[in-house]
């Protein structure tokens, strides 16, 4: 029996990751962004990419009326 093994990174907001010794990816919590051979490609890939943070959602009728 083996046991899964999870690399995980954060760069610029993003998660750069590999499982089990696999293609390393770029992710958001929702979106896979790109996948990479190697450590390297997927950290400048996400270097590249302009900061990300998650949204905070608002109510629809949050907002006021005149």
């Amino acid at each position: 029996m083996s046991v899964p093994m999870l690399n995980k990174m954060h760069m610029n907001g993003y998660d750069v990751l590999s499982v089990n010794n696999g293609p390393w990816r770029v992710c958001t919590r929702g979106d896979r962004l790109g996948s990479f051979g190697s450590r390297e490609e997927a950290l400048a890939f996400a270097a590249a990419l302009p900061g990300y943070r998650a949204r905070t959602g608002k109510p629809a009728g949050d907002h006021q009326q005149r």
